[in-house]
């Protein structure tokens, strides 16, 4: 019996990745990292920044993210975002960019709890990327 499944990632730009070959995905949910396997309930969860992790037949790749909505039904992971990169083709600079932003966002006097705890969440996400 197969252990796959498909998963989607959607950006405003484009169809980001297609896969129908995913053993498991683990995604920065806002409740802490969620793993999710074939045959997962269904669930509607939202992304903080991080890294999703897509385990599959033909290879692993890590994607960083700033935001997003997943959604898993039916051995289907769908996921939006506004913000997505794979960490194999995030350069040096571009890195440095999304850090500085991510560190005056996190620096703002006037800034909300929420607002805070997210751009120090991207902070911390893009220091750890190697």
């Amino acid at each position: 019996m197969s252990e796959e499944f498909k998963i989607e990632i959607v950006n405003p730009e484009k169809s980001f990745l297609v896969k129908e070959d995913v053993l498991e995905v683990v995604v920065p949910a806002f409740e802490g990292e969620m793993g999710i396997l074939k045959d997962h309930i269904s669930i509607i969860s939202f992304l903080k920044p991080g890294i999703i992790k897509v385990f599959s037949t033909s290879g692993d790749k890590n994607y960083y993210v700033e935001d997003g909505i997943i959604e898993f039904k039916n051995n289907n992971l769908s996921i939006l975002t506004s913000v997505i990169f794979a960490v194999a083709d995030l350069d040096k600079s571009k890195q440095e960019d999304l850090l500085k932003k991510a560190e005056e966002e996190a620096s703002k006097v006037e800034i909300t709890d929420q607002a805070k705890y997210l751009a120090d969440q991207k902070v911390e996400v893009l220091k750890s990327i190697n």
